[in-house]
């Protein structure tokens, strides 16, 4: 299993949007080769870290891939073809706290956290040792 960092804007899409939604939802939008390749990359039953960003910065919460990547709904064509890609994710469960990224950024052992050094890609990896260590702050 594979660990991942999903961004959204919490007044464009929030944890609690995801969670009412009641199915999967198409992670839609994502519009960087790198982020994209990231969810080319996911099997379903890896698990994510909801993040707010913009409002908050903090995670609240772990989801987990639905489908796999797969043409998103959103995206034009190009050439006839579809460039964009998309995952479908769901709710797993909320954080008992939420943990905000300035907390990280002085978390020992999240130092090299794409989050803390790569703000401003939308779908990332976590490796096993900051899943661990973020969940703890979670209190999950």
């Amino acid at each position: 299993m594979a660990y991942w960092l999903f961004k959204s804007e919490p007044d464009a899409f929030s944890w609690d949007d995801l969670v009412n939604k009641g199915s999967p939802e198409e992670w839609t939008g994502v519009r960087a080769y790198a982020a994209r390749n990231n969810m080319r990359a996911m099997k379903v039953g890896d698990l994510g870290f909801y993040y707010h960003s913009n409002v908050g910065k903090e995670i609240v919460g772990i989801c987990r891939v639905a489908a796999e990547a797969h043409p998103d709904s959103t995206a034009e064509l190009k050439d006839g073809k579809v460039v964009w890609e998309c995952v479908d994710i769901e709710p797993v469960k909320p954080f008992k706290r939420a943990v905000t990224l300035e907390e990280m950024k002085t978390t020992k052992g999240l130092e090299k956290m794409s989050l803390v050094n790569q703000p401003r890609l939308s779908v990332q990896p976590v490796t096993e040792d900051e899943w661990k260590i973020v969940c703890k702050l979670g209190g999950v």
